[in-house]
């Protein structure tokens, strides 16, 4: 129940960076839990693991990595269409 619960809680983080940077839009909600996981490892990695927590996820450090991290894909992607 513990992956589930981890999965859950990434899907979330995603979609909140996603309505934070108006850049996730388009992205599904795969998108939304690799952005959610990824940028969760990403902002504990930068910022420790301080606020609340949720199924083992700083969620303030998670938002904040995962928002960096859907702003770098989304300057990639433009950058590759261009």
């Amino acid at each position: 129940m513990g992956i589930i619960w981890t999965l859950i809680v990434g899907a979330i983080i995603g979609a909140v960076a996603g309505a934070l940077t108006s850049r996730g839009a388009a992205m599904g909600w795969i998108s939304n839990i690799l952005a959610g996981l990824i940028g969760s490892w990403l902002g504990e990695s930068l910022l420790g693991t301080w606020g609340p927590s949720l199924a083992g996820m700083a969620l303030v450090p998670s938002i904040i990595g995962a928002v960096i991290l859907v702003i770098i894909v989304a300057w990639i992607t433009t950058r590759i269409k261009h």
